[in-house]
């Protein structure tokens, strides 16, 4: 199917390519479909709604940039998404971008969470853990050493 999409212009989304969210995602409720389209050249996505175009979120792997994060999912989610085995899991972070990029924040707090075997998602909000919805994507010491 051919949709219109908030970074990528006119794009084709195979049938088989789209995440269901059957609870939405915070704030977005009614968004019950999404698909992950690659940002070229970065490390990063677009979590883009099939439905509306502007509702499209630039997501990364927070394991990447933060090494020591861990997401200790629960048996609620392991059941509404039905994971079976760690390979189905991919985890996903939301950043808000900023001006200059290195403001750029992660939302480590509520990550995506899909079972890319199902097709399915949720974003898991973990409470009572340390991580906040503004962790910086880039430590002020990595701008002023340069990354290791």
């Amino acid at each position: 199917m051919i949709r219109q999409t908030k970074f990528h212009g006119e794009k084709e989304i195979a049938e088989e390519d789209i995440y269901r969210f059957e609870s939405g995602i915070p704030g977005f409720l009614e968004e019950k479909q999404f698909c992950l389209l690659p940002l070229e050249e970065t490390p990063f996505f677009v979590l883009q709604s099939i439905e509306t175009k502007e509702v499209a979120f630039i997501v990364t792997n927070p394991f990447d940039t933060f090494r020591a994060y861990e997401v200790k999912l629960t048996d609620e989610v392991l059941s509404t998404l039905q994971i079976e085995t760690e390979k189905e899991v991919i985890t996903l972070v939301i950043l808000t971008i900023h001006d200059p990029f290195n403001q750029t924040t992660a939302n480590l707090q509520a990550p995506i969470i899909l079972n890319s075997d199902k097709k399915i998602g949720k974003q898991f909000i973990m409470n009572g853990n340390g991580y906040m919805n503004k962790h910086l994507l880039i430590e002020p010491r990595e701008v002023e050493q340069g990354e290791d």
